[in-house]
């Protein structure tokens, strides 16, 4: 199968790490591309306006690769433009952190917390995990007051941060499962879940390892995405009539 990992940022700061995480944990015969948006767009979507200057490129990748991959993953814990994506992908399944790392951790404990970066984000993600139907399961949203270019930036005092607060979401708050609510939040589930004894779930694996299985069940099953009703995509002829630029 064929995956195209989207990180709807203006930057390739992300795009080496996370080629190198997925293709270490991809399964045989899966091929993983990794690609970023152009130069000129928002180097982080910390703040909603941001997100709406990014929406289109998701949509335009998504649609351009509908053809020619079996997955399309949307890099960022707010689900960016995930509802958009889906309508324009075709017979590929899309994906989302958020969306993914809820459905795993509801099937591992009871409980879960998510740790993100900064109170700024806590709204819409949390609004997104209620959407998702988790909402009953999640007992806290930690904030680590880091931004996403901080994350990577001192390994060491993130890495402190996360224990601190996860700590807290367990003893305190009573999460079954931690979810690392930030893509930039890479490289530190292993270390927690030995310090904490919790399933610690990190938000590149989950909705790469959620696009394998998804595309897989396609394949063996038939199970593509719908295009009825709610699931309907936008008619050929309009986007001929409109001349709608999906390669722009």
């Amino acid at each position: 199968m064929h995956i195209l990992w989207i990180n709807p940022v203006g930057t390739d700061a992300f795009d080496a790490d996370v080629a190198r995480i997925l293709n270490l944990a991809r399964l045989d015969g899966t091929q993983v591309d990794v690609v970023s948006l152009p130069a000129g767009r928002p180097q982080h979507l910390e703040y909603h306006a941001y997100e709406g200057l990014v929406v289109g490129d998701i949509v335009r990748l998504t649609r351009q690769a509908a053809n020619s991959y079996d997955a399309v993953v949307i890099g960022c814990f707010y689900d960016v433009g995930l509802r958009e994506a889906r309508e324009v992908s075709g017979r590929a399944v899309v994906t989302a952190p958020c969306q993914s790392a809820t459905a795993i951790a509801s099937n591992l404990g009871n409980t879960f917390s998510v740790l993100v970066g900064r109170r700024k984000w806590i709204p819409k993600m949390r609004e997104n995990v209620h959407l998702y139907g988790h909402g009953h399961r999640m007992v806290s949203m930690r904030p680590l007051d880091l931004g996403v270019h901080d994350f990577q930036a001192d390994h060491d005092r993130t890495c402190d941060r996360l224990l601190t607060e996860g700590r807290k979401a367990v003893q305190e708050d009573g999460a079954e499962v931690i979810i690392l609510g930030c893509t930039a939040e890479f490289g530190f589930h292993e270390t927690m879940q030995n310090a904490l004894g919790v399933p610690v779930i990190d938000a590149v694996l989950a909705p790469f390892k959620t696009a394998e299985l998804l595309a897989d069940l396609a394949q063996r099953f038939g199970w593509y995405p719908s295009r009825m009703w709610g699931s309907e995509a936008p008619p050929e002829a309009e986007s001929t009539a409109w001349r709608l630029r999906w390669n722009a």
